[in-house]
């Protein structure tokens, strides 16, 4: 099983790459495991999650679009927020 998408025309924004089925990571529970990938131009961002391939499949449509919408606000996708206390 695998979901592969088309890019977007936007190469700045991050998108699925494509989502496979999987083995569980060492030491976790057997189950339906997949591994996508995140990508915006050379850049990739890989995990895995456990579910259905079109439940993993949109986390990693919601990631991508966080990821887009940070860098929209002036965040950087690459660092986390800090606090002001």
């Amino acid at each position: 099983m695998t979901a592969e998408q088309k890019p977007t025309t936007n190469s700045n924004k991050y998108h699925v790459i494509s989502v496979e089925k999987t083995d569980p990571p060492a030491g976790m529970e057997d189950g339906n495991w997949f591994h996508y990938v995140i990508g915006q131009g050379t850049s990739k961002i890989e995990g895995t999650r456990m579910g259905t391939l079109k439940g993993v499949t949109k986390h990693a449509e919601e990631f991508a679009e966080n990821l887009n919408m940070r860098g929209t606000k002036g965040y950087s996708a690459y660092t986390s927020r800090s606090q002001k206390k």
